[in-house]
């Protein structure tokens, strides 16, 4: 009779073990050698970080789901010493922003006079509104778009016309640019293919972009003494320890930081090869996963 209770619950644990395999996960975390871990353990390891750097996909809603999710794990540890910033914010809004989370202006006024990406209601608006609950400084940290795709355009010696205001809201125009960094030869190669001198504009103008999130990430009026700071970007802007960390390196070079990027793939069981490597922690999402926008 013993013999047989065993049995009964081995089979049980079995079928109940075969209906988890079949499940569909909406997720599954892997470190950068591509080994299994969980959420518990990525916010265990953003512990004593001055930075955290999560790369999202912008429609995306594991990655948004995510994001608010370490925001409330990473205010529990680190409370008022915690900073949001934004790519999705541009550094000459970054006063209405301010004012938004000081209670002065209404949430109508926010919207009539930001900016905002179409799927700010679902993805970033849970974020500032937990920002402005619990009184945390967020960072408008990106250039404007209009001055990055006049770099795009024209070249950098466009931005020589802009002024002493406007180039206070960028990176110096002077910035240096690494290109033998991987991600920079992706976009050098992808804009070589519209013409003359594009190939150098492509890149320089998302390094642009990356050298002004670093800067003000870096430099802002709420930063002090004990600030971590959890800045939410495309991936493509932190993969591989590149772009915005690269920059926030050549100003503080032993930075305690940790990177987290979004990948998708048909098949989550197991990360693909090109992805390894990709930041310290990597959300793989299926690619069936519905879009926010």
């Amino acid at each position: 009779m013993k013999r047989l209770s065993i049995i009964l619950i081995l089979m049980c644990l079995f079928q109940t073990s075969q209906l988890f395999s079949q499940d569909k996960p909406a997720y599954v975390i892997y470190t950068s050698n591509g080994k299994k871990t969980t959420f518990e353990k990525l916010v265990e390891s953003t512990e004593n970080k001055e930075l955290v750097l999560f790369g999202e996909f912008h429609d995306n809603p594991i990655s948004h789901w995510l994001q608010m999710e370490l925001t409330k794990e990473m205010y529990e540890e680190v409370g008022p010493h915690l900073q949001l910033g934004f790519e999705m914010f541009e550094q000459d809004q970054q006063e209405l922003l301010s004012q938004y989370l000081l209670g002065n202006l209404t949430a109508k006024q926010f919207k009539d006079t930001m900016r905002l990406w179409p799927n700010y209601e679902t993805d970033y608006a849970p974020l500032i509104d937990f920002a402005k609950k619990n009184k945390l400084f967020c960072v408008a940290s990106n250039v404007q778009r209009k001055y990055a795709s006049l770099l795009f355009k024209k070249g950098r010696k466009a931005l020589d016309t802009l002024s002493l205001t406007i180039k206070s809201q960028m990176a110096p125009i002077d910035f240096i640019v690494d290109t033998t960094l991987s991600q920079y030869k992706e976009v050098y190669t992808m804009g070589g293919h519209m013409g003359v001198n594009m190939g150098m504009n492509m890149l320089e103008s998302q390094a642009f972009k990356d050298a002004t999130m670093a800067q003000f990430i870096m430099s802002n009026p709420g930063r002090k003494d004990g600030t971590v700071h959890l800045h939410f970007n495309g991936a493509f802007h932190s993969d591989f320890h590149q772009g915005i960390l690269w920059y926030v390196q050549q100003k503080q070079a032993n930075i305690r930081v940790l990177t987290i990027s979004t990948v998708t793939q048909e098949d989550v069981r197991k990360l693909d090869k090109e992805h390894l490597g990709r930041a310290d922690f990597i959300i793989c999402v299926p690619e069936s996963m519905t879009r926010t926008h």
